[in-house]
């Protein structure tokens, strides 16, 4: 079996944000084992979302039946949501249970300052759209530890800011060891600056 990557979903999710992980993902090209991996939706139901651009997707799994024992990453992208009130914090709670466990969590934009309202921040390296975005979060404390980098992994939590989605799938990859690093290396190259010479360095892999 293929092993899985859990992808929440929920209204007005920001499409851009995870786009690059999971298509990579679960295509498995360049990846060190090949076969990919499968992506599984979670919503707090099973009712249909709508993202911020318009795709109605209807989520595999609710979020009551999530563990992690049966997941190699929670991914947990953006949404206006996590601006209004605390709909989404049951996401959060759970991330806090998969890092508990030792199994990683990806947080971008607004998703980071779900985290840190729960704490979840204040002892780990992060990053976001930007520290004051995170300062205003009730019950986050972490600021001695943001870092003003494009996406930050540190232990089994990625973070990045709303414009970094492919940093964010770079340290995806690298915190689930898909790619060797000549092969990371080459594929942030190509898809972060179009370098003609890493397309040259996938396709002799």
């Amino acid at each position: 079996m293929k092993p899985i990557v859990h992808h929440a979903v929920y209204d007005t999710l920001a499409d851009w944000e995870t786009g690059h992980a999971t298509a990579h993902l679960r295509s498995g090209v360049y990846q060190r084992e090949p076969g990919g991996y499968e992506i599984v939706t979670v919503g707090l139901t099973a009712d249909p979302v709508v993202t911020m651009g318009g795709a109605r997707i209807v989520p595999d799994l609710t979020l009551d039946r999530l563990s992690p024992e049966e997941s190699a990453l929670l991914i947990l992208p953006g949404a206006t949501l996590w601006d209004a009130g605390d709909r989404l914090a049951p996401f959060a709670r759970k991330a806090g249970e998969f890092l508990a466990a030792g199994v990683p969590v990806a947080a971008i934009c607004g998703a980071t300052a779900g985290l840190a309202r729960e704490g979840l921040l204040d002892d780990r390296d992060h990053t976001s759209g930007a520290v004051q975005y995170l300062e205003a979060q009730q019950g986050y404390a972490g600021a001695k530890r943001y870092l003003d980098q494009d996406a930050v992994l540190d232990g089994d939590l990625v973070t990045a800011g709303p414009t970094e989605p492919v940093a964010f799938a770079r340290e995806i990859f690298r915190r689930l060891d898909a790619y060797r690093p000549d092969i990371l290396d080459a594929w942030f190259r190509l898809f972060s600056r179009s370098d003609p010479s890493a397309y040259e360095v996938l396709m002799a892999a």
